[in-house]
């Protein structure tokens, strides 16, 4: 059975038959779009189909998933929305980089361990995201350590761009040293993959790949429709890149300010960066 819903067609498949599909995007009709961005090749997202036990369970989840969907509608610019019931759904950003939604179930880690080659995952997520979504995050840590991948925290608050800009620092640290190790591809998740975890992403491709923040945004956006809040992203750049104690304050700034930044610039945020490995 094919269902279509915020604009994404699904191919809906018992979970004793298949666990893995492959979604593919659908905008106005036309195959392979979104928004004003267009691909050669539709964007790929893999998701795992999870099974309610109950009426009252299915319930419970639809409402969590309404009230999660209504607060990312307030803090983004465009109104993604989650699939909780869907299950884990991810995007490959490059040969190094992966970015999704929250591991649902021991059985997710062992997917990303053997079909894409993760060795490290980087969660964005409070104890109370974990908590409200009912995840066994236990049992999760226990799979990591048993098929050998590393699992590093970087906690921010959920649709808070002030919090999103204090954290990314340390954030791009541990996947920066992660993706530095050569071991494998780097997962990064937040809740549902759209907001805090793609904003990692793009800081890293900013201050390490040699982007500016519109070709480091594009690139995340183009494979995975997602808003993640660009002034967060400007401001940690600023916070790390102008070390001077008279500067002036980032809220005066042009709307444009430090979407791109020197070279002697982008050494000192690397540098900095990498100094907070660890930390």
């Amino acid at each position: 059975m094919r269902t279509v819903a915020n604009g994404c067609s699904y191919l809906v498949l018992p979970s004793s038959r298949i666990s893995f599909l492959r979604v593919s995007f659908l905008h106005r009709g036309r195959f392979g779009s979104f928004g004003s961005r267009s691909w050669k090749t539709p964007p790929s997202v893999y998701c795992t189909i999870s099974k309610s036990d109950t009426v009252e369970e299915d319930r419970r989840r639809l409402r969590q998933v309404e009230d999660y969907n209504t607060a990312m509608k307030r803090m983004m610019r465009n109104p993604y929305e989650y699939h909780h019931d869907l299950g884990m759904n991810y995007t490959v950003i490059n040969d190094s980089l992966i970015v999704g939604s929250q591991p649902q179930k021991p059985e997710d880690i062992d997917h990303l361990k053997e079909a894409e080659k993760v060795a490290y995952i980087l969660c964005l997520q409070q104890d109370k995201d974990i908590e409200y979504w009912g995840i066994n995050f236990q049992a999760i840590l226990t799979r990591c350590k048993e098929v050998g991948i590393r699992h590093m925290r970087r906690p921010a608050t959920d649709f808070d761009p002030d919090s999103l800009r204090s954290q990314l620092p340390k954030a791009v640290s541990s996947l920066e040293w992660a993706i530095s190790k050569g071991k494998g591809r780097v997962y990064v998740h937040c809740t549902a993959g759209l907001g805090r975890a793609p904003a990692v992403a793009i800081a890293y491709l900013f201050w390490f790949c040699d982007m500016n923040l519109k070709m480091a945004y594009d690139n995340v956006t183009s494979k995975r429709p997602c808003g993640p809040n660009k002034r967060a992203i400007r401001g940690a750049t600023y916070d790390l890149a102008k070390n001077d104690p008279w500067k002036e304050p980032f809220e005066t700034l042009p709307e444009q300010a430090f979407e791109d930044v020197a070279d002697w610039e982008r050494k000192l945020i690397q540098d900095t960066v990498r100094g907070l490995r660890g930390t």
